[in-house]
């Protein structure tokens, strides 16, 4: 079963973390000024059509929306891409620094 609440939530949050107000995001949507405050409200839901738009608009795809351990999915999104196109000695000198951020991110 879905979860409206988290939808709704996850909209809000993703939104603040690209910058940008409800009614900009509407806007930029082609909506009327209240549509993502309507949705964020729980007064409305996206249609499906509607959330694949959302989704492009914060530059992540509907599996990045529903992954609840992602909190910046669009910088995830972006790293990814570059990293793909790396050169396999490119991704072993990478490696260290991934892992070096990770134990400085645990040690805090």
């Amino acid at each position: 079963m879905i979860d409206v609440d988290f939808i709704r939530s996850r909209i809000s949050d993703l939104r603040l973390k690209k910058g940008v107000s409800e009614y900009q995001m509407s806007k930029d949507l082609g909506h009327s000024r209240g549509y993502i405050q309507g949705i964020t409200s729980g007064r409305s839901l996206p249609s499906m059509t509607e959330f694949l738009y959302i989704c492009d608009y914060l530059e992540i795809t509907p599996k990045d929306f529903f992954d609840e351990e992602i909190d910046y999915p669009a910088q995830v999104r972006k790293i990814q891409q570059s990293v793909s196109r790396m050169s396999e000695s490119d991704l072993d000198m990478l490696i260290p620094f991934v892992e070096r951020f990770e134990q400085t991110r645990k040690d805090r």
